[in-house]
């Protein structure tokens, strides 16, 4: 029996996270295996069967099991519930997450208990941050960042705000960068430039964007170094960036603030900019026409 199996389940994805997360340095091999694909692939893990999940994991049916047992349950396939609320309750409708804060404010005044709650949520992220934060992996992404000829910066979909942020900062900094967007479609063109003497910081949380994800593995097996953005140790960008940071927003409602994440994009743009002014600009700065 598992030592978590006297222990009470996860009642959400995020609680089953955390449960993951927490035992990420202690689990046997295989295990650790799947839980990273697990955490990488949730809505596989939703709806796949044991068997063509093995297959995907590249680990043996009876492994999803184990997997299962160790965080406590019975089987694989409550665990699989878990995965599927999850899934349920990301694809709730934006309508229904309103519905669902109006009915949990009730009436009079809800709007500014709305406000309050993202606050609450805001600092509650922020608070994480600054306990947790290595020093030393933001003075290394710094340098790495600042050494580079060409920053490119990576992020789509919910993230993109951070990026977009970013390119804003750098390029009042002069700091030449890259924004990898292109109404075009034009991003592989844009990525094809990139070499091991520029950098790139890349921000992606769960579900993770597959194209960012794509993109990143791309970079990384060039040779270009990566500076990550992400919410897990299992995240793919994690595992092929040279120094990445973990941030886990708390939500409100159903609705995730980008605060911490936001307050380190402008740690590290002021971090990058200082650092350059200090050692001498390798770029001029990026011209528009």
């Amino acid at each position: 029996m598992s030592e978590t199996a006297t222990a009470d389940l996860p009642r959400d994805f995020d609680g089953l996270r955390a449960l993951i997360l927490g035992q990420r340095e202690s689990l046997p091999k295989r295990i650790a295996q799947i839980a990273a694909y697990a955490l990488d692939n949730p809505d596989e893990i939703a709806f796949g069967t044991a068997a063509s999940i093995a297959v995907s994991a590249g680990v043996q049916p009876s492994t999803l099991i184990r997997f299962a047992q160790h965080l406590g349950f019975d089987g694989f396939t409550s665990l699989q519930v878990v995965f599927r609320e999850r899934l349920r309750e990301r694809n709730s409708s934006y309508e229904e997450r309103l519905n669902t804060l109006r009915a949990d404010e009730g009436g009079a005044g809800s709007n500014h208990r709305i406000l309050d709650g993202f606050l609450t949520a805001s600092r509650k992220s922020l608070d994480v941050m600054s306990r947790s934060l290595d020093e030393a992996t933001l003075d290394r992404a710094i340098e790495m960042l600042a050494g580079a000829e060409t920053l490119y910066i990576l992020a789509r979909r919910r993230s993109y705000p951070v990026a977009s942020y970013l390119a804003y900062a750098l390029g009042k900094l002069g700091v030449r960068y890259q924004l990898i967007e292109s109404a075009a479609g034009l991003d592989p063109e844009m990525i094809a430039f990139a070499t091991p003497k520029d950098a790139v910081l890349v921000v992606s949380f769960s579900p993770y964007a597959p194209a960012t994800v794509e993109d990143a593995r791309g970079l990384a097996e060039r040779g270009v170094p990566l500076v990550a953005i992400t919410d897990s140790a299992f995240s793919p960008l994690a595992a092929v960036a040279k120094l990445w940071f973990e941030v886990a927003e708390a939500d409100y409602g159903g609705f995730r603030t980008l605060s911490s994440t936001m307050a380190l994009a402008m740690a590290l743009a002021v971090g990058i900019g200082e650092a350059r002014r200090a050692g001498g600009s390798r770029g001029k700065r990026r011209t528009r026409s």
